[in-house]
């Protein structure tokens, strides 16, 4: 029945049969049945009707597509702000991958359902003197990279504030839709590892292939909260869809964004893992100039740098992800020596 119920929404949006009917009720059971039987198999049978403007929230009640392109056994890579984002580092690998590779919009999910406005306001920007309001919402860009032998589709997006089960059934059709099989996701934590060596990734992978993905992580035990990308990947494994999440660990006591040099060591893993080249552009230099300024900064503070030698002297353990209790504890005696006040920290998965 959830199945009936969730295409009767989607057929009964659409503009012409929703005009006649109003609901279910209003058909008999049989005639209902056939209709939604029609409405499922006329989008599934011929997917390029959602080019036509007129049938674009076919798919979907909450989703608007700028038509649905025929993809090369497509990979998806996914990111959100908030929460999961420590640093901006994981976001920016995929703005850096829509850039490098030439991504173009094909869907975006309609925020009203999903965002507190109060939470995350729209902006106004200006586009040739004109003022437009630009709402959060999850966009999907379609990328072919050079070379390779499938096509990437990249998601990018707020962590919602509500309707987390439907935002993630949502973003799942959408990949239903495209062809996606495998969802890779992405997390940046608050760790305490010393900035000079390189940053930890750790990570899950489920699904049904999980056992044959030759992967290296950081093993990882943590329970707790989570954020959109664990419920989207528990989501992505009920749905069969293969799911990998790689969450890379940055130091806590330089987590102000932008952090290239977490943002590189995502980018690495995702070229190993899915046989992609990807053009690094200037992120080398910029994350040697980040850790040149985490030296300078340790080089005013004796104290900090008492505390980066540890960490130097501990970085044979494997590196474990701080609590934001602890991270809390951390900056608050950090703080203290220095006369400051703590700010806001981030959690961890």
């Amino acid at each position: 029945m959830p199945a009936v119920r969730t295409w009767w929404r989607r057929w009964s949006r659409t503009p012409v049969r929703s005009s006649i009917y109003a609901g279910p009720e209003c058909l008999p059971p049989q005639l209902a049945i056939i209709a939604l039987r029609t409405a499922w198999c006329d989008t599934l049978a011929d997917p390029t009707r959602l080019d036509d403007p007129a049938q674009r929230r076919r798919l979907t009640g909450v989703t608007e597509f700028d038509g649905l392109p025929v993809l090369r056994s497509p990979v998806a890579i996914a990111a959100f702000e908030g929460w999961n984002d420590a640093a901006d580092a994981s976001t920016a690998v995929v703005e850096h991958l829509e850039q490098v590779w030439d991504a173009r919009e094909v869907a975006s999910v309609d925020p009203e359902e999903f965002y507190d406005f109060q939470v995350n306001r729209p902006l106004i920007t200006l586009v040739d003197d004109t003022r437009r309001i630009e709402w959060p919402s999850t966009k999907f860009m379609v990328a072919s990279p050079p070379g390779a032998q499938h096509d990437v589709v990249l998601i990018r997006g707020i962590e919602p504030s509500l309707r987390w089960r439907t935002f993630c059934n949502e973003i799942l059709e959408i990949c239903h839709s495209l062809g996606i099989e495998k969802i890779v996701l992405l997390g940046a934590l608050l760790a305490d590892v010393p900035y000079s060596r390189p940053l930890p990734i750790s990570g899950t992978v489920t699904g049904k292939h999980a056992g044959e993905e030759k992967i290296e992580l950081t093993p990882t035990r943590y329970e707790g909260p989570t954020g959109i990308v664990g419920v989207l990947q528990d989501s992505a494994s009920r749905a069969e869809i293969d799911a990998m999440s790689f969450w890379v660990h940055v130091p806590h006591y330089a987590n102000n964004p932008p952090c290239p040099k977490a943002t590189l060591a995502l980018l690495h893993r995702i070229e190993e893992v899915l046989d992609l080249p990807v053009p690094m552009l200037d992120l080398a230099e910029e994350s040697a100039e980040w850790e040149d300024r985490v030296r300078a900064a340790a080089a005013q503070d004796a104290e900090l740098a008492e505390y980066l030698r540890d960490l130097e002297e501990r970085a044979g353990d494997v590196a474990k992800p701080l609590s934001g209790d602890e991270i809390a504890v951390e900056f608050e005696k950090y703080l203290r020596r220095r006369g400051g006040s703590p700010g806001p920290t981030h959690g961890t998965w």
